[in-house]
């Protein structure tokens, strides 16, 4: 998997945080050897489904699925979520997810 950065257009605006996301969360917290980028990646869709994060959701089901996690295992995880979460997470978590895949069959 290509290694995680925030996007650069927001350093113009946000430049120490693109930074920080860059040097703190994508080369230190996300590459510790306690956790697999498989399970950072499930542990992380879960949160943000959870919390209705959906504009940084998309990003992180397709670092996902490039991970290994399967669509099945998403899928589950998101059911799974909708009675912890809230149905409305678990619906907008789904539908990002079919897009995700649907773009993925297309090209």
């Amino acid at each position: 998997m290509p290694k995680q950065s925030a996007p650069q257009e927001l350093a113009a605006i946000a430049p120490k945080l693109v930074e920080v996301t860059n040097n703190v969360l994508f080369a230190d917290v996300w590459e510790r050897p306690g956790l697999s980028p498989r399970d950072r990646s499930l542990i992380t869709v879960s949160a943000l489904a959870a919390l209705y994060r959906s504009e940084q959701l998309g990003y992180h089901l397709g670092v996902a699925l490039d991970n290994g996690l399967s669509l099945e295992e998403l899928s589950e995880a998101i059911t799974h979520l909708a009675f912890y979460a809230g149905w409305p997470n678990a619906m907008t978590a789904i539908t990002q997810l079919k897009k995700i895949a649907d773009d993925r069959n297309a090209g």
